[in-house]
């Protein structure tokens, strides 16, 4: 036992600012959607490093890559008084549970360890509640890339798309070459990520107006016709089975050359290392076309839920382990992500992830970093839903754009009431 505790503190001392090493005892019950390869494997870190410390990891995976899923089995178990330790979470989801008066509060260690000066203002808006730390924020994703097989980009004419037009271009030679263009699964949350990044590349300040502060005007105007017109275009490039596809099946359609490139959050780039690819050499990563210099994100972030005595200790080692700037960059390279913190270098990640990291900075500068509305940080979730069930229902042709734009209106006015 004492080589164990010898052991463990001295794997302790790799970690900035470690709270306390908890008995052995200890445990975390976790409760994510984490469960394909990429995913896993950046998740294994964490595990890890508990375990290191003594703290038993108990597993609650709930599948689906949006979290509803997730979000539905945690009311299950709140509502049965038995909420588990930490929960993964996105967004405006940590809000709403942080109004019910059921989380846990790690003002302490965050106060102890200053969160406050290395985790962006944006992040800590979902992070805290009435002043107190609920949430550890684990990464930021940001959800306007382009995966793009290379071979297949090579025999399209090997020249990355930067505007909507070249897009189309590349799309039109890919399916010339008898690849499905677009790797997509017909998921609402899927649909909902690429219509983010296509109303993004038609202007920020129309992204902001309607995703963000919800104007009807731009909600219903002739722009936003516009971008339902371009999602009516890409599904032309999509093939017949998408339905119900996971989004790590359509990554792996990109990987192994089925599909020439799938518009998605940089956690898809978790799955070609997994599969052993390069950045630059297998597979390149680019902006949606017409959003360069702007950056969607979203932050996945464990909230912690109010526990027993025995377990909170365990909760803010757990909270702790998250915020070290080692963890922070172990974890990250792994899961495609960029840091939580401001302070972690570069030095360990890919091109892609250099460019993550840089392409975040200057759009936090420059005023060009929102929340994503597909993933839970422009707005509530009944928003979110409204929106959702409205660019799916256009996506799979039970409406023209026109209609569509209307219905946008239609259905935020009726979310927001």
């Amino acid at each position: 036992m004492l080589r164990k505790l010898l052991i463990g503190a001295m794997l302790s001392t790799a970690m900035t600012g470690a709270y306390a090493v908890p008995s052995f005892a200890d445990e975390v019950e976790v409760l994510h959607w984490w469960t394909s390869g990429g995913e896993a494997a950046a998740l294994d870190v964490l595990k890890k490093k508990l375990e290191s410390q003594g703290i038993t990891w108990k597993d609650m995976p709930v599948a689906g890559g949006g979290g509803e899923a997730a979000m539905t089995a945690l009311r299950a178990r709140v509502t049965a008084g038995n909420p588990p330790t930490a929960v993964q979470a996105l967004g405006f989801d940590i809000t709403d549970w942080a109004k019910q008066g059921v989380v846990g509060d790690l003002t302490e260690v965050a106060t102890k360890e200053g969160w406050d000066k290395v985790i962006p203002t944006a992040l800590q808006a979902f992070s805290k509640y009435d002043g107190k730390w609920i949430a550890a924020p684990v990464n930021v994703h940001s959800t306007n890339w382009v995966w793009i097989n290379k071979k297949a980009l090579d025999a399209a004419g090997g020249k990355a798309p930067e505007s909507w037009d070249e897009l189309i271009a590349v799309l039109d030679k890919m399916k010339a070459n008898g690849i499905s263009p677009i790797g997509h699964g017909g998921q609402a949350w899927q649909d909902a990520t690429i219509f983010d990044a296509v109303v993004l590349g038609i202007g920020t300040d129309f992204y902001k107006s309607s995703m963000i502060d919800l104007d009807p005007a731009a909600l219903g105007g002739d722009k936003m016709v516009e971008a339902f017109d371009r999602m009516a275009k890409l599904r032309t490039y999509v093939d017949k089975d998408f339905s119900g596809r996971d989004w790590n099946l359509a990554s792996a359609m990109v990987i192994e050359g089925k599909a020439g490139m799938q518009f998605m959050g940089d956690w898809a780039k978790g799955e070609f290392l997994k599969a052993g690819q390069k950045p630059g050499t297998d597979f390149v990563c680019v902006r949606f076309p017409g959003t360069q210099g702007a950056v969607t994100f979203n932050s996945d972030q464990f909230m912690m839920f109010k526990v027993g005595a025995n377990q909170q200790k365990a909760q803010l080692t757990m909270a702790s382990d998250i915020e070290s700037p080692d963890f922070q960059s172990a974890f990250n390279v792994v899961k495609g992500s960029v840091p939580a913190r401001t302070d972690v270098p570069d030095t360990a990640f890919d091109d892609c992830g250099k460019k993550g990291m840089k392409d975040l900075a200057e759009a936090n500068t420059s005023g060009k970093l929102f929340g994503s509305m597909a993933h839970g940080h422009a707005n509530p979730a009944a928003v979110k839903n409204a929106m959702y069930d409205v660019i799916t229902r256009h996506f799979n042709g039970e409406m023209d754009s026109k209609a569509a734009a209307k219905a946008l209106v239609d259905a935020v006015a009726s979310a927001k009431m």
